[in-house]
């Protein structure tokens, strides 16, 4: 549905009397098939809503080539935006409008006739559960009502595919759990969803498959169990309050431990095959070499241990 060929985009800044260009995205290659949730994963700045723009055609690539529901995204930009839907991060409403006017006016502006633009309308209220709101001003709804009404704006004219930047972002739990439903039932009901986040439990528990971007590149791609058993073993969190150079210095002699990392002095990150099985092991090793433990802590690979596999530093530190 989605296939991308050394995709990139650079911006010119200004920095004093210097004018720098920055890669926002470093030739990027995707394959998202009909019928997935496909999440972008990584920090703001990665390059994550540039890639969105460019294949939602507000944008245009400095190089590369892609094509959407069969159009070629830099011959045919016109033919990508009536097979897409888009939902930016920052919304669509008007504070004085209805979210019905919205849905009525956005059918027509695809060129729906009055009756098709109202019945579509209809059918959105009803299944974004936005009936009984549907006549109030948009500035009356909450953060998660509103945000039903950007999807249900970007999908009125029954795309494809649609993107979804950050679509989670500033909601409340209860809100966020309910827009992950959406999610779901638009997938489905046959569409394509290209989500962006930076969300860890949101790509894990919405995404079909994810790609891992950092510094404007794909560094992983994969369904996110793929991308976790890549991760081999376990991950002991080990708090030392100060000595982790010292300890770290114990345990690189260790047979049992595969890796280690040290992100500060306060403690280390030990990769090792069965964490339950060595963590006695651990804290012998420690008490023999006189050094405090303040905390321990056992975790499965999760998506932040593949992000950090992939790039040196943590996402959620990020």
């Amino acid at each position: 549905m989605i296939e991308t060929r050394g995709l990139r985009k650079s911006f010119r800044s200004r920095q004093g009397k210097e004018t720098k260009t920055v890669e926002a995205v470093r030739g990027v290659d995707l394959v998202v098939a009909e019928g997935e949730i496909f999440g972008f994963l990584g920090p703001n700045g990665a390059g994550k809503t540039t890639t969105l723009r460019m294949l939602a055609t507000l944008i245009e690539p400095d190089g590369g080539e892609a094509t959407l529901a069969g159009a070629d995204l830099r011959k045919d930009p016109a033919g990508v935006r009536r097979r897409i839907g888009y939902v930016a991060q920052g919304g669509s409403t008007w504070d004085d409008s209805t979210a019905r006017e919205e849905l009525v006016l956005q059918a027509r502006l695809y060129g729906l006739g009055k009756a098709e633009a109202q019945a579509r309308t209809v059918r959105a209220l009803e299944a974004f559960q936005l009936t009984e709101y549907a006549d109030r001003k948009c500035k009356t709804y909450s953060g998660g009502q509103r945000r039903r009404v950007d999807i249900a704006l970007g999908i009125i004219h029954e795309p494809k595919i649609v993107f979804l930047d950050e679509p989670t972002t500033g909601l409340d739990p209860q809100s966020r759990a309910h827009m992950w439903d959406e999610i779901r039932r638009l997938r489905d009901e046959g569409m394509t969803v290209f989500i962006t986040t930076h969300y860890l439990d949101e790509a894990d528990a919405l995404c079909d498959r994810i790609a891992i971007m950092d510094h404007g590149e794909i560094v992983a791609e994969g369904t996110p169990a793929e991308l976790k058993r890549e991760v081999s073993g376990d991950v002991v969190i080990v708090g030392v309050d100060g000595a982790a150079s010292r300890a770290a210095e114990v345990f690189d002699t260790e047979p049992y431990v595969t890796k280690l990392e040290t992100p500060d002095e306060g403690g280390l990150r030990l990769y090792v095959e069965d964490g339950t099985t060595v963590m006695p092991q651990i804290l012998r090793t420690l008490d023999a070499a006189g050094i405090a433990l303040s905390s321990i802590e056992l975790h499965r690979p999760s998506l932040d241990d593949v992000f950090l596999t992939k790039t040196g530093r943590s996402l959620r530190e990020s």
